[in-house]
């Protein structure tokens, strides 16, 4: 495996997330933001955060394995959500809970998650971007 995720001494564990990840393959994976299209371009989820964070999940997942990959692959990943409050992480991680029962894994890669005003059109409510690093 080319990705290790660590939680360092003297940094606090958060359950949804490691803190550190190491990679150590040779081949870097770049995977523009997803938002909550389905492959023929048909939004999924229209006004529900944890029905969109699914399908960026989701989207992701099938980007990683055109390039051979997994979210075991997944060195750091982005969230950009819209008008984000701490209310609505249960709504956040309920997607991603979706998604990963989906993918066969829970994806705990380093990961930043930023509130924005707006994204693409209006009715986004979260884009998911990823690196991997594949052997």
């Amino acid at each position: 495996m080319s990705i290790t995720l660590v939680n360092p001494a003297g940094l606090p564990e958060i359950p949804a997330y490691r803190q550190v990840s190491i990679a150590t393959g040779s081949k870097l994976v770049f995977i523009a933001g997803q938002v909550s299209w389905d492959a023929d371009g048909v939004l999924v989820g229209e006004g529900d955060l944890a029905a969109q964070v699914e399908q960026c999940y989701l989207n992701i997942g099938t980007a990683l394995a055109e390039a051979g990959a997994t979210f075991d692959d997944v060195a750091k990943i982005t969230v950009y959500v819209v008008d984000w409050t701490p209310d609505k992480l249960a709504l956040f991680l309920e997607g991603v809970d979706r998604a990963a029962a989906k993918l066969g894994g829970t994806p705990v890669p380093p990961g930043t998650l930023i509130g924005v005003a707006a994204l693409d059109v209006p009715e986004h409510l979260v884009e998911v971007e990823a690196t991997a690093v594949v052997d």
